[in-house]
């Protein structure tokens, strides 16, 4: 049964950064892709980062050059760094595999005041 834990989101002013982490259990972590992927209020979700296997990582266009996503196997973790966030980041965060195949989690929050 796998398991996806998301933490460290909060309110932060617009120009903040926040770190966002995402604790797997129930599969061999390092054997996947995994993403971050966000929902905004009346809106899709949508991948925003992803890392494969190997490291690689990609971004979608709204976050390049503001969000790193990186990984730990040992920790089974994947990590989300938002920096220079604008009040368009707002949203539930969530990760998953990538493409998204794994029950979502509970997410966590992300809220950018203006």
């Amino acid at each position: 049964q796998v398991q996806l834990v998301e933490s460290g989101g909060g309110l932060v002013q617009a120009g903040g950064s926040l770190r966002l982490s995402c604790i797997a259990s129930g599969i061999t972590f390092s054997f996947f892709s995994m993403g971050w992927y966000r929902q905004a209020p009346g809106k899709q979700r949508e991948l925003v980062a992803g890392i494969n296997t190997g490291g690689s990582t990609n971004y979608a266009d709204s976050v390049k050059g503001r969000f790193t996503i990186s990984r730990d196997n040992t920790k089974k973790t994947v990590y989300l760094q938002m920096n220079s966030l604008k009040p368009e980041d707002t949203a539930v965060y969530y990760c998953n595999r990538n493409p998204a195949t794994f029950s979502w989690g509970q997410g966590t929050q992300v809220t950018v005041s203006s």
